[in-house]
């Protein structure tokens, strides 16, 4: 069910529920001032596609009773791969010109965990950040050391020319000139937190999360944001929930905002669409935070609240239930 409050003159959506045990996945591709006026039919349909080919993908490894964890790599794999969004291939550029990408994933059952910052010419971020939950000591790996590990792994790389796209780089010029650091702007002035991830709830019961950037355009000084730390833009936990976030990277760091949707679940018994709600209706707008995140619970409902003018996102479910959804509907 959609539910909408009012706040500031705009609509927010903050939540979808389904109450009955099943598998579930849910998308987003990006949250922030997305003016409905000034997306076409044609861009609508194509960010459209981009999301219902990632839930396809993930879903069809949930249908066939594969694990959650398969899911949402093959769905933020999917988002990667398509140059709409801020990550892997359509990454923003970094003052110097070039992608440093993160991204993280987190099992519920066991809560292991992988992330990786600041990576550059890693096809796939979610593949690397795998590989070093499964086949490393570690959670966080870096910059030069994260990508000598992804060519130990035999992880696919790209040179530059795979990650240009001439709109990216206009608004790269445009910050670089202005000399700020800017947030995933479109020639029509909307402004977007682009960021990718996946949650999902698998035949099994158990919940996994995952997330992928490339940040902000014209970033400097190896800026890091929520997406490959854990608590802050990627939880899971299969008592409670599994989260990923999207939005203003800082603020959701400070809030650790993943993590508190799950301890607002474990400690004071709030249900998925509450906890959701207060984090980022209340807790987050409160520190100025702008954007949303997608959860799913142990039952297999689904949560995509986000206090912006629009998120890139959908769901699909066992029930029969699916859509994709970028303003409040």
């Amino acid at each position: 069910m959609e539910r909408q409050s009012k706040g500031r003159g705009r609509k927010f959506l903050y939540s979808f529920s389904f109450h009955t045990l099943m598998f579930s996945i849910a998308i987003h591709g990006g949250a922030g001032t997305i003016a409905r006026h000034l997306l076409d039919k044609e861009k609508q349909a194509a960010y459209e596609a981009g999301l219902n080919a990632a839930l396809n993908a993930g879903f069809a490894l949930l249908e066939a009773g594969g694990t959650a964890l398969d899911a949402v790599t093959a769905a933020v794999v999917s988002l990667e791969d398509c140059q709409l969004f801020n990550a892997g291939k359509g990454s923003v550029f970094n003052h110097e010109g070039r992608q440093e990408m993160d991204a993280s994933v987190m099992r519920g059952d066991n809560r292991a965990a992988g992330a990786v910052a600041g990576v550059h010419g890693v096809k796939n971020p979610i593949h690397l950040a795998r590989a070093v939950m499964e086949q490393s000591e570690h959670v966080l790996l870096s910059g030069a050391g994260a990508e000598a590990f992804a060519r130990l792994q035999g992880l696919a790389f790209e040179p530059d020319e795979y990650f240009f796209d001439a709109f990216r780089y206009r608004q790269y010029q445009e910050a670089l000139a202005a000399d700020r650091i800017q947030l995933d702007h479109s020639a029509s002035g909307d402004r977007k937190f682009s960021t990718v991830g996946a949650v999902a709830r698998d035949s099994q019961g158990n919940l996994c999360a995952a997330t992928s950037t490339g940040g902000m355009t014209n970033k400097k000084y190896g800026r890091i944001g929520d997406t490959p730390v854990i608590g802050a833009g990627t939880y899971a936990h299969n008592a409670t929930c599994a989260v990923s976030c999207t939005g203003h990277g800082e603020l959701f760091l400070r809030q650790v905002a993943a993590h508190q949707v799950h301890c607002l679940m474990a400690y004071k018994a709030c249900s998925l669409e509450e906890a959701c709600r207060q984090v980022v209706m209340t807790d987050l707008v409160a520190i100025g935070g702008e954007g949303g995140l997608i959860a799913v619970d142990a039952q297999g409902n689904v949560a995509m609240p986000f206090n912006s003018e629009g998120m890139y996102r959908g769901y699909r479910s066992s029930n029969g239930k699916h859509g994709v959804f970028i303003h409040a509907e």
